[in-house]
């Protein structure tokens, strides 16, 4: 039995991972400080993770697809987290998956999880055990079309649709653009049923990346990749509309816009009056027989959202100082974002920018203030996912038993 908190204030945690390692630190709210806690380390790299509704689990897809072609290890863990900690155990056996999977989520009563894969695209779905371990794989009923290059998947939060936000693939010189689109499945228990497609012309020149729900009302922002767009999209009768209702850039010199510049991950600020995407940079230029960071846009950008039309302003661009924000998260309280910057790459100068975490203070006004970087040893393949939560709040009274 554990020992008994003596306040009723939940505390904060930031989980992030460098390799099969998952890192865990305390947050000051505060202070915007992080103070490393401890770790756990998986059968193989940290892919994404998700946290049961209750916050006493965490599900975790894992592969070494990246750092071991020849033999990738792929599986689903489950971690228990200590309600006074935030310190992460294994929790029973992980579960085998058939290739790398690119993201993961529960439905909305954590019922079941769902797992993204890329490549093939495709998802599967896992029911949830009572002792909170992944149990069998559901059957789905019908051959269902996922797209190319699946990236994201998530449950609406009326629980009745998934999803699937697939990018597609930009042309080369030796292939043709594959167009990309975001597949709405009817869900029910673990059981997905076609619904629609969304993809404008297509999906050429369409190529999502993440989306997120607001909090209250019925609006969707999509991240596009490769097109380095913020869309917004209208629910009518719980399904997305064909057409966005509103388009934005998410560069501040579009007209500059780099080989290897790509929008990234998004979210709406727990208030529902802000939303942000991180742009990302990390091309390349050889000089004087050196490879350097070519430049480009390693940054946040912030839209102000109209809260009568959904339409997002936007208001700024914070710099990560850094390179490559694969992703980032907001605190429940709003109060602070944490952002994992996953490419170290070598300036002309001389000096270098390692990877590592940057953290913001969010303004009354969802703007961005720098606070505090932390330099890890990492990489582009290595450096996958963070996240924020808050600990279960116990009452004095209150102990947890060992499950």
């Amino acid at each position: 039995m554990l020992a008994e908190r003596k306040d009723s204030q939940s505390k904060m945690v930031l989980y992030t991972n460098t390799g099969c390692k998952m890192l865990y630190y305390s947050v000051d709210l505060t202070e915007g400080t992080l103070v490393p806690r401890g770790s756990v380390t998986l059968p193989s790299i940290v892919q994404y993770a998700w946290p049961h509704t209750s916050r006493h689990y965490l599900y975790v897809a894992c592969s070494s697809q990246k750092t071991q072609p020849e033999n990738p290890r792929h599986c689903l863990a489950t971690l228990r987290i200590d309600p006074l900690t935030g310190q992460l155990t294994p929790h029973g056996e992980p579960v085998p998956l058939p290739a790398r999977p690119i993201h993961l989520t529960s439905d909305m009563p954590s019922e079941h999880v769902l797992v993204a894969f890329s490549v093939p695209s495709g998802v599967q779905v896992f029911r949830i055990n009572p002792d909170f371990t992944i149990g069998v794989e559901v059957s789905q009923l019908d051959v269902l079309d996922y797209g190319v290059f699946a990236h994201q998947i998530r449950i609406t939060p009326d629980n009745r649709h998934a999803i699937l936000v697939t990018r597609g693939v930009s042309a080369t010189k030796r292939s043709i653009e594959k167009p990309g689109a975001l597949k709405i499945f009817r869900y029910h228990q673990g059981v997905l049923s076609p619904e629609t497609s969304i993809a404008p012309d297509g999906g050429f020149g369409f190529g999502p990346r993440h989306l997120d729900f607001h909090p209250a009302k019925p609006w969707v922002y999509v991240s596009l990749e490769r097109q380095n767009k913020l869309y917004t999209y209208k629910v009518q009768d719980g399904i997305l509309a064909a057409d966005p209702a509103f388009r934005n850039e998410t560069l501040a010199r579009p007209e500059r816009k780099r080989t290897r510049q790509m929008a990234g991950a998004i979210h709406i600020h727990p208030n529902g009056r802000f939303v942000y995407v991180a742009n990302r940079a990390d091309g390349a230029v050889y000089l004087d027989g050196g490879r350097y960071f070519a430049g480009g846009e390693n940054n946040i950008a912030v839209y102000e959202i109209d809260q009568c039309t959904g339409e997002p302003k936007l208001i700024q661009h914070a710099d990560t100082r850094k390179v490559y924000p694969r992703t980032f998260d907001i605190d429940p309280s709003g109060r602070l974002m944490v952002v994992q910057n996953t490419v170290p790459v070598a300036l002309h100068d001389g000096s270098a920018v390692p990877a590592g975490i940057t953290s913001f203070r969010i303004g009354e006004d969802g703007r961005l203030s720098r606070v505090s970087e932390i330099d890890l040893g990492g990489d582009k393949e290595t450096m996958q996912w963070l996240g924020l939560l808050a600990l279960p709040k116990l009452n004095a009274e209150a102990s947890i038993c060992q499950p």
